[in-house]
């Protein structure tokens, strides 16, 4: 591992480099107006947060300030059922943050300084003009290395186990071990993705090469304004169900429940494998994730097919689902 550092170095030195000696509009950000911008974020969650067992008690990630009233963009499940926030800049200013939103369906979360941090704040770029090869900057706050220059692997839908499916998101290597809420920088100085996930498939399903998985930019721009303004992107919730799904040799199983969730409610359980909705066969969690979501918003009756073991007996059955909105469930406070 020591041997790759030098090469990450030079890599590192020739992308900054590139960025502060080329010619550029002025209102274009510089390096240090950059590093400036990304923030740490410290999340203190509530006692009784839903969250709390899977994403812990107390979490740290970055963030990036995106508007000059200190609104800061991050990674949701940094500061999801977050009962405290505080906000630290790399100068050493340190405050108390507000909440503003968290979206599920993009993975956004918003939170907002409640002193001046005396920071520039990162313009939004276009991450859907973005493609497989280009260059990019990560930048994060922690102990880990604060800046990687990147590539991009692929571009492709995302599907996690939680019920969150994304489309267009952007995969790169090498990766950045502080990537929750990390910021993606494109050669403009432009934010465009916010950091996620280590990964095991950046290349491609299947493909082995451990990156990163950033949530791009361009998912937030058309419900920025509803959530700074409400907290909700506006749009028909989608369907909850609490479900929390794999897939092992081309089945869909069921490996965890949401506790008082609406499938928990409904009578699912833990090994119960999922082939189909409303009679529809389904292959995969997203082909799940697609259908469940085409019955309708949130409150529409989800019928699954599922298959069931007991003892020596295997059953097929139809459970129906009413889903709910995850926010409900969700201890979020006031």
């Amino acid at each position: 591992m020591r041997s790759t550092f030098p090469v990450l170095r030079f890599l590192l030195l020739m992308a900054l480099v590139s960025i502060a000696s080329r010619p550029a509009p002025a209102a274009e950000p510089t390096m240090a107006e950059i590093m400036n911008s990304v923030v740490a974020v410290h999340a203190e969650i509530r006692a009784n947060a839903r969250t709390a067992e899977t994403l812990g008690p107390s979490r740290t990630g970055s963030g990036v300030v995106i508007g000059a009233d200190g609104l800061i963009l991050t990674i949701g499940y940094l500061i999801l059922e977050a009962e405290n926030l505080y906000v630290l800049t790399r100068q050493g200013t340190s405050t108390p943050a507000d909440f503003v939103a968290y979206d599920h369906d993009g993975g956004f979360g918003l939170l907002r300084a409640r002193q001046p941090l005396g920071v520039k704040p990162l313009p939004l770029g276009d991450s859907e003009a973005l493609k497989a090869g280009a260059k990019l900057l990560v930048v994060s706050v922690g102990l880990g290395v604060p800046v990687t220059p990147v590539a991009i692997a692929s571009r492709r839908t995302f599907v996690g186990y939680w019920e969150y499916l994304l489309d267009g998101a952007i995969f790169t290597m090498p990766p950045h071990q502080e990537h929750g809420g990390a910021a993606l920088i494109d050669q403009q100085g432009r934010l465009v993705g916010i950091g996620s996930l280590l990964v095991n498939d950046a290349p491609g399903p299947a493909v082995r090469g451990v990156g990163n998985m950033f949530v791009p930019v361009d998912v937030l721009k058309p419900v920025l304004a509803k959530l700074v303004a409400s907290g909700r992107t506006g749009r028909a919730v989608r369907p909850w169900l609490g479900l929390y799904s794999q897939e092992f040799d081309g089945r869909l199983t069921i490996v965890k429940l949401a506790q008082g969730g609406p499938a928990a409610e409904a009578g699912l359980r833990r090994g119960d494998v999922i082939l189909g909705v409303s009679g529809r066969k389904v292959a995969s969690l997203a082909e799940l994730y697609r259908a469940i979501h085409a019955r309708g918003g949130a409150g529409v009756e989800v019928p699954l097919d599922i298959m069931r073991h007991e003892a020596s007996d295997i059953s097929v059955l139809r459970v129906s689902v009413k889903s709910a909105d995850r926010h409900g469930w969700l201890r979020m406070g006031n």
